[in-house]
């Protein structure tokens, strides 16, 4: 069973726009629909209506009651396309679940090649704009340093990781949780779950309903979520070893300032009140007595997100000779 998710935007105030977003929404159910066409599988279509000001909800409800394989999510307000996109999660019931934008750019057309790209063994296969229709310097250069400064300090190599088009394995997703604006890191989630990520070419056409809000401010927002993404990866189950780490580095400053202050006043006869060192090395002690118990804190909060979900720190993807359930 495949399931398909398309996530809407707000709508605009203008009633050309608003018109235009109600026609996308609209034909992406055909498109989907036109894509899976001769398939052996079954298929949902979850709709996410990320608080539309326009008429897209009654629209959608109209289409929903025609369509018995559309199904509509509808969420209180603008919460943006990282929490619409988990919403659209949380509710799939399918095997596999391919994310697509309700504008059409991205063709649905080209949902069978993941899903058979998936059949070779993979768990993720992202879409890859090779031939991107937008415009070149606002969005496609933006893009290009984005994907590059995101591969270069994750260590998944993907040219495209603002795609929305890509395909997952339902067990996969079941244990991400995206908060933020991170869905453009949805892959790097996933690899942590042992998932096998792998990339192909997709088709992109011109946007033509509504208009990005896209920006040159996007690059400020990827090398703050990849500070917390790569946080995340490396030092989750042992925050210790970042705030002990640098708590005790500041100590060792401290206490290499105070000697200093104390050498100076014992071979060049100068009064420790005459210089900073002493402030400067009480200020250090504190820092780093300060970032040592911030890493103990850190360690029991992460001990606490565990065990209060019975979660474990990994995942077994299989099992062998433990009985007929395994």
């Amino acid at each position: 069973m495949a399931a398909a998710l398309a996530r809407g935007k707000r709508g605009a105030n203008n009633r050309a726009c608003a018109r235009n977003y109600l026609i996308s929404n609209g034909l992406i159910f055909d498109g989907v629909k036109v894509g899976l066409e001769g398939q052996s599988y079954t298929y949902e279509v979850i709709l996410v209506d990320d608080g539309s000001t326009d008429k897209s909800a009654l629209v959608l409800q109209r289409e929903a009651g025609q369509r018995p394989q559309l199904r509509v999510i509808e969420l209180g307000r603008n919460y943006g396309q990282t929490a619409a996109l988990m919403a659209g999660f949380d509710h799939a019931t399918g095997d596999i679940i391919v994310t697509i934008d309700a504008y059409l750019q991205n063709d649905p057309a080209d949902i069978p090649v993941l899903i058979a790209k998936m059949a070779e063994g993979y768990d993720v296969v992202s879409g890859w704009r090779r031939d991107r229709q937008d415009a070149k310097i606002r969005r496609t250069a933006v893009s290009r340093i984005a994907n590059s400064l995101i591969s270069k300090i994750s260590g998944l190599k993907l040219k495209d990781y603002g795609c929305t088009l890509k395909a997952y394995r339902r067990e996969i997703m079941e244990g991400v949780r995206l908060y933020g604006e991170m869905h453009r890191f949805i892959p790097i989630y996933a690899r942590w779950m042992g998932a096998r990520v792998v990339e192909v070419p997709v088709r992109h056409h011109s946007r033509r309903y509504g208009t990005s809000k896209y920006g040159l401010e996007r690059v400020v927002k990827v090398v703050l979520d990849l500070i917390v993404v790569k946080f995340l990866d490396r030092y989750l189950v042992k925050p210790i070893y970042v705030f002990g780490g640098f708590g005790l580095v500041v100590l060792f400053l401290s206490f290499g300032t105070i000697a200093i202050a104390l050498g100076l006043r014992l071979f060049e006869g100068i009064s420790l009140i005459q210089t900073p060192l002493p402030l400067l090395s009480a200020m250090l002690f504190l820092i780093g007595c300060t970032s040592v118990l911030l890493g103990l804190l850190a360690e029991i909060l992460m001990r606490t997100y565990f065990e209060s979900q019975g979660r474990r720190p990994y995942r077994v993807r299989k099992r062998i000779n433990f009985g007929p359930n395994t």
